[in-house]
């Protein structure tokens, strides 16, 4: 899992594309990006399937923060970028968050 960052010069905003690999995404059918900025909604970011099986997603995001994230997978199972900026502690599980930091 990676996720790329590229800053635009024009706009106060950061395209992250994420990542997942096809061993990552443990042969899921779907995969949704989910986190801080997108309220948590299981459903509003599909991450498009590779033809390698691995999964990706670009986001805008407001450049001088932090947003917490993890990927759900077949709308089951939860996984964390292992690339992530750094983790913090779920507020609602005993799980960590991936943190990305733009």
């Amino acid at each position: 899992m990676a996720f790329k960052k590229q800053y635009l010069k024009s706009k106060e905003i950061c395209k992250v594309t994420f990542k997942l690999s096809s061993a990552e995404a443990k042969d899921a059918e779907k995969v949704c990006l989910v986190g801080e900025f997108n309220e948590w909604d299981k459903t509003s970011l599909p991450m498009k399937k590779l033809k390698n099986g691995g999964f990706t997603a670009t986001v805008n995001l407001a450049k001088d923060a932090k947003y917490q994230f993890r990927y759900l997978l077949d709308g089951e199972s939860w996984e964390n970028d292992h690339d992530a900026d750094e983790y913090l502690q779920s507020p609602v599980s005993l799980e960590e968050n991936s943190v990305v930091i733009v």
